[in-house]
């Protein structure tokens, strides 16, 4: 096989190859572990590798030589209208474990599919029928369109701001129904999030650099797009490999409501779907006396059993020992108490903390243990939600006493 190997060519070869060495891997990793995200991620990766490959098998000499010139030409390599719909589909994958791909999904394909058509058809057109070349007389490679460029870098910005809206409400949402939110927050997906925004920056910054330095424009100077692009590809391989992602909590989301509804499935409870809350919403004021009901309750069994020891308390556990639903106690604890869940259950997790300080068990024990012994689950969320609530970190309020 011809491959003319030189500095253009080699070094996206070495970015080409670790990619599809790590898609690999993440495919292996998804059928060891049965975590679907990792899936989504290797064919993200593959993906990535193929939008790379016309340039280094360009510099190659595969444009230059048949039939590898006709293999680039009626190959589609860069999927642009597939990326979007992977980067989204991995997102859910990540946060939701209930996320599967449905019917309705393969609808976020269908682009993609018809330029797989469109070029499927050109080929037929001009191997089968003219016998010469006819969409491809000007040489340019239909990849490299500039309506097909464009078009795929805004699918790539509308699935990257999906992506962005749905890790925001699964913030919320995580505030509402757990008591350790800062641990499922996930710095990963930020991480890897913001590496896709470069990604989608880089066509932008290279036009805007490409009017002050016209090398660029030339397709040695677009080179170096391309290793930069494999080199946030590679970025994204490495450390989306190394970084496992377990998300506990499932829930659906309607992207057509003014205020996304969220259900939790509850199965356990007796009820499949629950609405919760993630905007702060509250009971009418006829219903004052319910929520005084509840606060009542709620602030006797979480004293009465110190719930708030338990490092992953949920709603959903709290619920379970009131014996009512989800979407009761979540608007009590929002109207009533005038805050989330996880910032409730973490006032009484300070509260605590004080009281062991005022009987000196920080004398005794170290503050980390401290936190553990009343429900924190790291010394970060401690730290975080001790300033959050008093103002000042926990040596600072010891100063005070």
């Amino acid at each position: 096989m011809l491959f003319s190997f030189g500095f253009y060519s080699s070094l996206l070869l070495i970015s080409f190859s670790q990619g599809i060495i790590y898609s690999v891997l993440l495919f292996i990793k998804g059928l060891q572990t049965d975590n679907k995200s990792n899936y989504w991620l290797s064919l993200f990766i593959f993906l990535c590798c193929l939008y790379i490959a016309p340039w280094m098998l360009g510099f190659a000499g595969w444009y230059d030589n048949q039939p590898y010139r006709d293999i680039l030409f009626y190959t589609p390599f860069q999927h642009l209208f597939f990326i979007g719909p992977i980067i989204y589909f991995y997102t859910q994958s990540l946060l939701n474990p209930s996320f599967k791909f449905s019917k309705k999904d393969q609808l976020h394909l269908l682009p993609g599919l018809i330029y797989l058509c469109y070029i499927l058809s050109i080929w037929i057109y001009d191997k089968f029928i003219v016998g010469d070349y006819y969409f491809y007389k000007d040489g340019t490679d239909k990849d490299f369109d500039f309506w097909y460029q464009k078009l795929g870098l805004i699918s790539m910005i509308f699935y990257f701001i999906l992506s962005i809206r749905y890790y925001n409400i699964y913030k919320k949402l995580m505030f509402q129904v757990v008591s350790y939110a800062d641990s499922v927050l996930f710095k990963w997906i930020k991480t890897y999030l913001i590496a896709f925004l470069i990604m989608l920056l880089l066509p932008v910054l290279f036009d805007i650099v490409g009017y002050i330095i016209p090398e660029l424009n030339s397709y040695q100077g677009s080179w170096w797009f391309f290793l930069f692009f494999s080199i946030v590809m590679y970025y994204i391989a490495v450390t989306g490999y190394s970084n496992p992602i377990h998300s506990k909590i499932p829930f659906k989301v309607s992207f057509f409501e003014k205020n996304p509804v969220l259900l939790l499935n509850e199965e356990a409870s007796g009820e499949t779907e629950t609405i919760i809350d993630i905007e702060h919403k509250t009971f009418e004021e006829n219903n004052a006396p319910e929520i005084e009901f509840w606060k009542i309750k709620i602030e006797a069994l979480i004293q009465e059993e110190k719930l708030y020891k338990n490092p992953e308390l949920t709603l959903l556990d709290l619920a379970k020992k009131l014996g009512t639903n989800t979407s009761i106690i979540s608007k009590v604890i929002n109207q009533g108490f005038q805050m989330n869940f996880n910032d409730f259950i973490n006032n009484y997790r300070i509260e605590a903390v004080k009281t062991m300080f005022l009987n000196e068990e920080h004398k005794k024990s170290t503050l980390l243990g401290i936190a553990y012994d009343c429900g924190f689950n790291s010394k970060a969320t401690f730290n975080r939600a001790f300033k959050k609530h008093t103002s000042c970190t926990p040596k600072e309020y010891l100063n005070t006493i």
